[in-house]
Parts: structure tokens; C-alpha cells; sequence
């Protein structure tokens, strides 16, 4: 045995060889090679390396284990080489930054994010507070039976929840909507993806169309942000509600954090509560009890699938898809909606299919849309606070007869649709009330079924024509003077201060003589009407006739009788429901009852009818007689009803611009005005043509299953006196001729004329 060394072997000398110890120094010496200096070194070799010194090996440290030491990379060979490595090194010092950056801003974000939901979370309101957010009221109209026929402003029909609604309609909502709305935590990173890819592929930017947004940022944006509207902050409700839509990135980052807070401060059922009341379904409906009673006429529990899937379809384009506007596109949207619910297991195949084989049906009331001219009217004659600007619910009881309203709106269809040349823009509107003045139908133009447009029964000023002939002779029988009274029809001129001679012409161009007043109204003559009213005093005239209601200014010059003055259609009606009724003047009217909802006192009751007492009653009674002779002898033998007796009058004004037919039965009385609203002339049409036949489609069916009642008129007594003499009251002050001096210059001439022999 060799004697030991005075030095302990260390744990390397056991581990080589001896022909093996050599390997330990050569990775010495090539570990002091000398480094390259710079990156031009590095890439382009930097000249000749500098030859190793030898060295001593020096004791291995005495330790029990040797650290482990990480692999070196091996630098890469070749100039190729060098370069990729020299890139790599710059993105992964690039993307250190970058991470570094990242995640330092990322800790910021999320630190804010969570302060915004924290504040949001205690600003939020108890859900109560949240579900009905009209910024206004409603109006709900009643027709004469006590049935809902319009509404206006925003209705609201009451609180609904996820319990008390039918579950077809909460299973409709959620499918077209939200179909992840119960596992999602607000906001669905998903959903967004899938609405920016849609949006793209359209071609639109990614945040317009499709928005990706959970039914919670929905309820979000309903809710505006907790931005409450204030008036004096906005110029109106709709730009409040333009700027709570608004769609830009901003706008969504503040959304998704209003979402994230409601999401941690109400359960996922209270959330989908508050979207269901607040929702617009169109039609002025908000929320979806309303809309189910605004197009169903049920309440939003007793939804059938059909019916929840159009509802649901709504939230969509409300407008685009509401069912009063355009039905069988709703119902297309609905079937769209029942395959979703199928699709996401909430309809079987045979509830599906059930839906789609019977779709959903509006209500009597919404389909027929009754009454839009006239609810735009009775809305007008109401104040502004309890009207479109009201605060609160408010019903109105109205004189609309629901039947009456669908006779003048088939009426006038009929005509344009079979005796109107195609493509024609002439337009026509009637008005049909009781001889009190209650209005019980009114269209304001051809379309029917429209709301907030012109309304041509009320608001177009029109020249009446021969229309106003009536209050011409009025004004005679109330001074005295008989339908059989003699009138000269022969040429006649006036001179007119500032205008010179005057000469008017009957609309035949001829003369016929010697003609009762009864004559000279049923052939509509124009030259003895005239001197009839320069007989009794233009004065008068214009008394008579804005006691009967024409309040519209008179003319002053001798073409008063002619009809040169413009009034109104429902004027004109009330005037003549005035003759009707027995000579009382008359306020036409369409309010009877306006309270505020759950109330049962009335605020405002009937604001019109019939007033005070215009001619006698045998004067409206006798001219009621000469009106019926117009009918059933003159120029509206068109206007003839089977076994009614009518009275009325034509009225066609200078070049046709204007044509119009009022009269009226022992039951109502209508009156109908046809023309363009440029006041281009008609073409071939008078009073006694198109608007008589308007007037008497509509009466016909008005009049349907009533039976026949005969006119309030009184025959007047033949004469028994050859010559009448002049009554000094009948005397026009001087200003015009005496009517008695051309009363009566031939009895026989009378005599055949009223007996025929």
C-alpha cells in the first residue's frame, strides 16, 4: 500500500482516470479564451483570438456537492447565424418591454375598473325604483262604448316579472337575446367577437350593426347609465335618448362597467325585470305588459308562443317590426324567433310547429287602428299637460263610434279604388257627427290608418263654394221670407269699390228667370243668391253663418254668397248639424270625459255641443226642405240613399280646386271635401259627382241596419196672393234692391213651377 500524501483526495481525482485528468484543464483554458469585443466583433469574427496562457490548476474548493450550473447556449456559427440570434435577442428584449409595460398597466386598468363598479354599486337603486322610467305619461283613448281605440305618449300597462310573465315570453327573450344571459358574468367576450366579425363582414365598422351585448348592458343602456333626464340639461327626451344609444368605444367601455356593477348588486331575474318594463316594443308601448295589451288586447302572462315570439321580435327594430305597422313582417320575425326557441330546447317540435301553423293575430282594436285623425284632434283640443306632455296616465272618453270610423275609411277606399283614375294625388277627408256635434267618425286623408299627420277635416282651409249657399238662404227664412218667394235670374252686375263691375255667372252660363229661392238652392244658381244677400245685408249673413260656427273670416264683398270664404270640414259639417237640429248653433266635439287613470273624477268633461239658438225652428225646418229638394231633384241626386230622406248641398268652387258635399238624414249628418293639396284643379269632378258619391257610400253604411226615420222639414205654404207686398223689415238699408219687388210678377209662372201645370 503507497504511503498517503499529506493531502486528501478530492472527489475529481476519484472521478478521472489518470490518463483522463487531462479534460477537466482543457475546459479550463478553453473558458479563458478572450470574449470578442462589440457586436461588429461578434458578427464579423474581430481578428485573431488571443492564444491561452497556461495555468495552474488550483485546488477544487472544498465542498460537500458542487453547484449545478445552467447549460450554457452555444453561440451560433456563421454570419447567418449570428444574425438571427442578433434578432432574436431584439424581440426578446422587445417583448420583456412590452410585458414588463403590460402587465404594470394591466394591475392600473383593472384597479380603476374596480373602483368605476364600486361606485356604480352604490349609486345603483333598489329595483322598484328602476322599472317604470317614463320621463312622461300616457293617454288612452275610449270610443263612445268605453273601448280602447288609440293611446298616445308612453304607456306603460303595469309592473311585470320573470314570475308573473307567461314563461314562453321570458324563454323568447332570452333565446333571441342572450341565450348565455344565466352563466355569463355581464358581459360576453364571445358575443362581442361574434358581433365584430358579423359587423366586418357587412362591411361595417365593428362597433356599428350587430353590438354584442348582453342583455344586461341592454338593461344597462335602457337605464342610461343612471344618467337621469332633466330638462333644463337637454333639449329634448329624444336627444336624451339619441345620446343614451349613442354606439361609440367609449360609450361601451362605460356600459360594460355599469353592466359588471348591476350584475354584483341584483340577481340575474331582477335584471331580465327591469329590461322587460322598460323595453320600447313600438307603438309608444313600453314595456311588455303594455305591449302585449297594446297588439293583443291580453295581458303579458297569458301569452301564447306565437304571440311571445312576435313580442320578443320587437326588441330588434321596434318600429321596423311593430305589428300595427306592417303585420305579416312581424309575423316573419316571430317565425324566426319560434326557431331559436326550438333550437335552444324551450319549444318541442310540436309546439314549434304549432306556432308557425298559427301565428300571432293583433287585437279587434290594434288592427283596425280606428280614429288616428281623429285622436290627433281630441289631443289638439286638450291642454298640453294632459296631453303629449303629460306626466301622468290619462284616459279620455270620446265620441268615436268605432262602426261610423270603419264606413268613412271604406267608403272613401271604394271611390279611389274603383272611380278614381290610378295614380291620381287628389285627396279627400269626411267628417260624420250627430246633430249635437259629436263626432263620431273623421279621416283626415286616403291613408286612414295614420297618426300625426295633416289632417285635412280640420286643418285645411278650403274655399266652400256653393257649400255656403245654405246661410244665404237662412238669413232670408229667419227675416220672413218663403222657399217660394220669387227671385229674377237674369244678368246682374255690382259695382265694386275699387275693383269696378262685378258680374256673376250662373255655372251653366245661362239665365232661366223668374225662380223660387227653393229653385235657385237646388239648381245651386249663382246671380240669385247673390241678390238674395245683397237683399237681407252681407251683414247679416256673415252673422248667421259664424253663429252656425264659421268662425273662419267671411268675405266682405258681394262673392260672400258664392262661397269665396274658407273654412274648415268639420266647419262646414257643425254648421249644417245646426240646420239639422233645429236652427242651434253648434260646437263640434270629440272630448266627453278626460281623468287621470285610477281615478274616478273627472278633470275636464264635454267641451262642446249644441249653444244658443241661430234662425227658428221653422226657418232651419223649411230650409231643411229646400236642402232636400238639392237631392231628390237637383244637383246631388248622387247623394240619393234607398228610403232615407236626405238634405243637403254641392259646393264646387271657382276652376274645381275645391269640391264638396254636405248633408245629413234624420240621424247624422257628414260632410266631404275632395281636392289637391296644391290647389291644382280637379279634373271632371264637382260637388255633385265624386264627393256626393263618397257621401253616400259612406251614409249607406252608416246607416246599415238602422231604420228609416224621416227629416225634421216643413212644406211651405203655397201662395194665395198674387202680388206680396214689400216688407219694410225685409229692406237692405238702401244698399241693394228690394227682394219683394221682384217677388211674385207672375202667378202662373209659380204655380207651374212648384205644381207643374
Amino acid at each position: 500500500m503507497a504511503k498517503r500524501s499529506g493531502r486528501t483526495p478530492l472527489v475529481a481525482d476519484k472521478r478521472y482516470s489518470a490518463g483522463s485528468r487531462k479534460t477537466p484543464a482543457r475546459k479550463s483554458a478553453r473558458r479563458s479564451k478572450p470574449k470578442s469585443k462589440g457586436w461588429f466583433s461578434f458578427l464579423f469574427g474581430g481578428g485573431k483570438a488571443a492564444k491561452p496562457k497556461p495555468t495552474k490548476r488550483k485546488p477544487a474548493p472544498r465542498k460537500v456537492a458542487a453547484r449545478k450550473s445552467s447549460p450554457r447556449k452555444r453561440k451560433p456559427k456563421g454570419f447567418f447565424g449570428r444574425i438571427r440570434y442578433a434578432i432574436g435577442g431584439l424581440f426578446r428584449w422587445v417583448f420583456g418591454l412590452f410585458w414588463g409595460f403590460t402587465w404594470r398597466i394591466g394591475m392600473v386598468v383593472c384597479t380603476l375598473t374596480a373602483l368605476a363598479v364600486g361606485y356604480h354599486y352604490l349609486q345603483l337603486p333598489d329595483v322598484s325604483a328602476l322599472l317604470d322610467g317614463r320621463a312622461r305619461g300616457s293617454v288612452t283613448m275610449l270610443d263612445r262604448n268605453g273601448q280602447v281605440y288609440a293611446w298616445r305618449g308612453d304607456q306603460f300597462g303595469g309592473v311585470v316579472t320573470t314570475q308573473t310573465v307567461s314563461p314562453h315570453l321570458k324563454n323568447a327573450i332570452i333565446a333571441t337575446e342572450d341565450k348565455r344571459f344565466y352563466g355569463h358574468f355581464g358581459i360576453s367576450p364571445r358575443g362581442v367577437a361574434s358581433a365584430i366579425r358579423i359587423n366586418m363582414r357587412a362591411g361595417r365598422s365593428p362597433l356599428s350593426g350587430n353590438g354584442g351585448s348582453t342583455i344586461t348592458q341592454q338593461t344597462a343602456k335602457l337605464l342610461c347609465l343612471g344618467v337621469p333626464y332633466d330638462m333644463d340639461v337637454w333639449e329634448s327626451e329624444k336627444a336624451y335618448e339619441a345620446d343614451c344609444r349613442q354606439g361609440s368605444l367609449w360609450r361601451k367601455v362605460k356600459e360594460a362597467i355599469y353592466a359588471l356593477a348591476m350584475e354584483s348588486k341584483y340577481t340575474k331575474d331582477e335584471i331580465l325585470t327591469i329590461y322587460m318594463n322598460r323595453a320600447f316594443l313600438g307603438a309608444g308601448a313600453r314595456g311588455f305588459e303594455a305591449a302585449s295589451q297594446r297588439y293583443f288586447g291580453i295581458s303579458a302572462a297569458e301569452v301564447d308562443p306565437a304571440e311571445a315570439a312576435m313580442l320578443a321580435g320587437l326588441l330588434k327594430a321596434p318600429t321596423r317590426y311593430a305589428p300595427t305597422n306592417n303585420l305579416q313582417r312581424s309575423q316573419d320575425r316571430a317565425q324566426v324567433i319560434v326557431g331559436l326557441m326550438h333550437d335552444q330546447g324551450y319549444l318541442t317540435v310540436a309546439q314549434a310547429q304549432d306556432a308557425r301553423n298559427n301565428p300571432a293575430q293583433l287585437s279587434k282594436a290594434a288592427a283596425a287602428r280606428a280614429g288616428g285623425y281623429f285622436a290627433d284632434w281630441v289631443m289638439d283640443k286638450i291642454p298640453s299637460f294632459f296631453g303629449d306632455q303629460t306626466t301622468e296616465d290619462v284616459v279620455i272618453r270620446t265620441t268615436l263610434d268605432q262602426r261610423l270610423q270603419t264606413a268613412a275609411e271604406e267608403a272613401l277606399t271604394y271611390i279611389f279604388d274603383n272611380k278614381v283614375r290610378e295614380g291620381s294625388k287628389a285627396q279627400a277627408a269626411i267628417v260624420v257627427m250627430s246633430a249635437d256635434g259629436a263626432v263620431r267618425a273623421m279621416v283626415g286623408g286616403r291613408q286612414s290608418r295614420v297618426s300625426g299627420v295633416f289632417n285635412r277635416a280640420t286643418q285645411a282651409q278650403r274655399q266652400t263654394g256653393s257649400a255656403f249657399k245654405p246661410f244665404v238662404y237662412a238669413t232670408a227664412l229667419e227675416l220672413g221670407y218663403s222657399p217660394l218667394d220669387l227671385v229674377l235670374d237674369a244678368e246682374y252686375c255690382l259695382n265694386i269699390a275699387g275693383s269696378g263691375q262685378w258680374c256673376p255667372k250662373n255655372y251653366t252660363h245661362k239665365f232661366y228667370g223668374e225662380v223660387t229661392l227653393a229653385r235657385a238652392l237646388r239648381d245651386s244658381l249663382n246671380i240669385p243668391a247673390v241678390k238674395v244677400s245683397e237683399a237681407v245685408g252681407r251683414d247679416l249673413v256673415r252673422q248667421v253663418a259664424g253663429d252656425f260656427g264659421l268662425s273662419s273670416d267671411l268675405a266682405d264683398g258681394p262673392a260672400l254668397a258664392l262661397g269665396a270664404s274658407e273654412s274648415t270640414l268639420i266647419e262646414m259639417t257643425g254648421a249644417y248639424a245646426g240646420i239639422l237640429n233645429g236652427g242651434s248653433s253648434v260646437t263640434p266635439y270629440g272630448l266627453v270625459e278626460l281623468r287621470l287613470m285610477d281615478d274616478d273624477e273627472a278633470m275636464i268633461g264635454t267641451s262642446g255641443g249644441m249653444g244658443e239658438r241661430v234662425i227658428q225652428t221653422s226657418a232651419a225646418q223649411q230650409l231643411t226642405w229646400m236642402m232636400e229638394k238639392v237631392i231628390s231633384e237637383g244637383t246631388g241626386r248622387r247623394a240619393q240613399l234607398p228610403g232615407w230622406q236626405v238634405a243637403g248641398k254641392t259646393g264646387t268652387t271657382q276652376a274645381a280646386r275645391d269640391a264638396w258635399f254636405i248633408g245629413f238624414t234624420a240621424e247624422y249628418v257628414a260632410g266631404v271635401w275632395m281636392g289637391y293639396d296644391d290647389n291644382t284643379p280637379l279634373s271632371g269632378v264637382t260637388g255633385g259627382g265624386l264627393p256626393a258619391e263618397i257621401w253616400r257610400e259612406t251614409m249607406i253604411r252608416v246607416h246599415d241596419g238602422l231604420a228609416p226615420v224621416a227629416l225634421p222639414m216643413q212644406a211651405p205654404a203655397p201662395l194665395v196672393v198674387p202680388t206680396p207686398q214689400p216688407n219694410p223689415e225685409r229692406r237692405n238699408n238702401g244698399n241693394g234692391p228690394k227682394l219683394g219687388r221682384e217677388l211674385g210678377r207672375a202667378v202662373d209662372g209659380l204655380l207651374k213651377d212648384i205644381f207643374g201645370n
